[in-house]
């Protein structure tokens, strides 16, 4: 009988920590019944490799990027795709994964460089088919409909493409495991794979990933340290909106947010994403606009707030787009410090649009709509309230108070509530209002100034 050069082991496919017999309890991530069988190939050792480099000799300037015709796309990923990364992208299905990276794959093929679309889930006729309706002509754009990864490379060898797509990394397979695909260890040894071709030939690497009812990408954790970048493409489900978030990059900064917006001819990047937030506002009770944020972008978005004297004995907290523990202590602090009382309250607050805040600069905004809901006041229409809250009631500071300002100010807001102990500068169009506690910032927000 011949002798098997393969080894069998078990892994967790919440960690990807492996252990040479099954487990019920995983030691590292606290998970149960999350090993799997998977199988180990032999490792040969090598007798050449890379070559080693003295880092004072290597030249800083640099390294080319290739720029996609969308900037919310470029600013995302840090100014353009790198040559030769391995980026991960996740999201719901039908939020637009595969739209976005069908038209920059088109784009690469319009600037006369070859690009190859490889899908597991879908034929060359039926990709023909969305590309009509998004009006892509597919120049020097290649498909490919294929599950055995074996194959996949070798297309790419032969195409030598400028730009690859994977379209799903769950759905291609290892012949040689005899694991199916989107198992533990096929995702694994596929991303792996990928890794290796896409530094070997210098050459970027799409792979879209599946991602969990918890909106987790699916599949072992060290999927997301294997690859260079990760997106998240969010969006909530009646929405046109999508947001595109950074949550890692090699190459650049993380926690960077591009807008989109999802239409017949598929996703557009919105230029001015403030205004499209606040595009269907109107000055209700319970509404405060608030600058963040995101990455190296400010941002204003509208927070909502409802509340209403609870049914039950005791009062729901709801939230969407807002940590729920960050809701708990602003409305402890309001009944406590501001005299606002909400024991007997239930409290909905919602960010308009998708967007999910989770910076303390919005706490100020958060608490002022709260308060009136609660008082059924209506804030100044031409008002942004900037600021985080302390458990005493005072007002802290924020980063980048400058630019939040600048950026009310470019929309046309004449007023900025905003901490006492700020060093913001007082700008030619829009007035400053300072207060040192969330009593004192209620009054005035809540006033006609």
């Amino acid at each position: 009988m011949a002798k098997t050069n393969h080894k069998t082991a078990f892994a967790c496919k919440e960690c990807g920590n492996e252990s040479p017999k099954w487990m019920g309890h995983c030691t590292v991530c606290e998970q149960w019944n999350t090993y799997v069988e998977i199988t180990i190939n032999p490792k040969f050792a090598r007798k050449d490799g890379g070559t080693t480099y003295e880092l004072s000799q290597i030249s800083p300037t640099d390294a080319p990027r290739i720029l996609l015709p969308f900037n919310e796309l470029n600013q995302v990923l840090g100014g353009g795709i790198v040559y030769g990364s391995l980026v991960l992208i996740g999201g719901d299905p039908g939020i637009g994964k595969s739209t976005l990276l069908l038209k920059a794959s088109a784009a690469i093929g319009s600037s006369g460089k070859p690009a190859l679309y490889v899908s597991g889930e879908e034929s060359a006729q039926q990709i023909k088919l969305r590309a009509t309706r998004l009006g892509i002509n597919g120049d020097n754009l290649y498909l490919l409909s294929e599950t055995d990864l074996e194959f996949i490379l070798a297309q790419l060898d032969n195409i030598k493409p400028h730009l690859a797509v994977i379209d799903s990394i769950q759905s291609v397979h290892l012949a040689e495991l005899p694991s199916a695909a989107g198992s533990t260890a096929q995702v694994r040894d596929c991303t792996v794979k990928l890794m290796r071709w896409a530094k070997t030939n210098n050459t970027p690497v799409f792979i879209v990933g599946h991602v969990t009812k918890d909106g987790a990408i699916a599949g072992p954790h060290t999927l997301e340290h294997i690859v260079d970048v990760v997106l998240y493409l969010e969006g909530e489900r009646f929405s046109s909106l999508r947001l595109l978030r950074s949550v890692k990059n090699r190459f650049g900064s993380t926690n960077e947010v591009g807008v989109f917006e999802m239409a017949d001819s598929g996703l557009i990047e919105v230029s001015n994403p403030s205004e499209a937030f606040l595009s269907e506002r109107t000055n209700a009770v319970g509404s405060t606009i608030v600058p963040t944020i995101e990455g190296t972008r400010p941002l204003l978005v509208e927070i909502q707030a409802l509340t209403n004297q609870t049914s039950f004995g005791m009062p729901r907290r709801t939230v969407s787009g807002v940590d729920f523990n960050r809701l708990i202590l602003i409305a402890a602090v309001l009944s406590k410090r501001a005299g606002v009382p909400l024991f007997n309250q239930d409290i909905i607050v919602n960010v308009v649009g998708g967007l999910k805040v989770s910076e303390p600069g919005a706490d100020l905004g958060i608490a002022l709509s709260i308060a009136s809901s609660f008082r059924d006041k209506t804030t100044n229409a031409e008002l942004v309230a900037i600021g985080e809250l302390g458990l005493s009631g005072e007002l802290r500071n924020v980063s980048q108070i400058d630019r939040r300002i600048a950026e009310a100010e470019k929309l046309g807001f004449k007023h900025c509530l905003i901490p006492a102990q700020s060093q913001a500068k007082n700008t030619k169009g829009i007035n400053l209002i300072k207060s040192k506690s969330l009593k004192q910032a209620i009054d005035l927000g809540l006033t006609s100034l």
